[in-house]
């Protein structure tokens, strides 16, 4: 059996892990960014109208269009139905991303398994020991800050916003400009599951860290004892 100290620690790994996944669920559900921009019909040298779209992973998306090109609307649309009828690169970077948070759940919930069982066992050495969970949250941490980086990426680089407003305003042609994206809670949140992860790393590499100094001190006595003591 683990001592008390190890339990405590590992189950907090395992609290702390829970709440990053619960986090994590709760970001895909919300809004992740805004961007807005002005509208303006082919040949027309003024901005007569103006869009703002807004979007999420999994969260349908919004779009409110005033004067954009000509009449204006809000409506609701299919992230990933709409993206595919559009340009490839969006749709692929969104897919990836998607894939991305999925692999941060997966690998979250492996780090709550070895939690877990280290706070009933002591499996030092294996996969199923602090290695195991340096593995998981780390990736979960390293996926997750790949989420935040291709998200943004393809809402600031990318002609996504444009072309989705345009896929709204046909048969009318629109041309854009002052395009400005502002990131929302949604996307925040995926900050916090990557700064849990990293402390759980920091936590049991602590703890870890601890146990092998107790160990070696433990050891020295034997270690430094005359030989001819020891051969009796």
């Amino acid at each position: 059996m683990p001592s008390i100290t190890k339990s405590l620690y590992f189950i907090s790994s395992a609290l702390l892990t829970s709440i990053s996944v619960a986090v994590l669920g709760l970001c895909m559900s919300t809004e992740w960014a805004k961007t807005a921009m002005e509208c303006t019909r082919n040949g027309s040298s003024f901005s007569n109208g103006s869009a703002v779209v807004t979007l999420g992973p999994f969260a349908t998306g919004k779009m409110n269009r005033i004067f954009c090109p000509l009449f204006g609307s809000q409506d609701d649309f299919n992230i990933f139905q709409t993206l595919a009828d559009l340009a490839v690169a969006p749709f692929v970077l969104h897919i990836v991303v998607v894939c991305l948070l999925v692999l941060c759940l997966v690998f979250s919930g492996g780090s709550i398994l070895i939690s877990l069982y280290n706070s009933v066992s002591n499996p030092y050495e294996t996969y199923m020991g602090p290695i195991g969970l340096y593995v998981c949250s780390s990736l979960s941490a390293f996926f997750s800050f790949l989420v935040l980086l291709i998200f943004a990426l393809n809402v600031t680089l990318t002609s996504m916003a444009e072309d989705l407003v345009q896929s709204f305003a046909n048969p009318l042609l629109a041309q854009f400009r002052n395009k400005t994206s502002e990131m929302q809670l949604g996307y925040y949140l995926v900050l916090v599951h990557t700064g849990l992860s990293l402390f759980v790393v920091a936590l049991i590499y602590f703890y870890d860290h601890a146990a092998y100094t107790q160990r070696r001190e433990q050891q020295k006595p034997t270690e430094d004892a005359p030989k001819e003591i020891m051969m009796y």
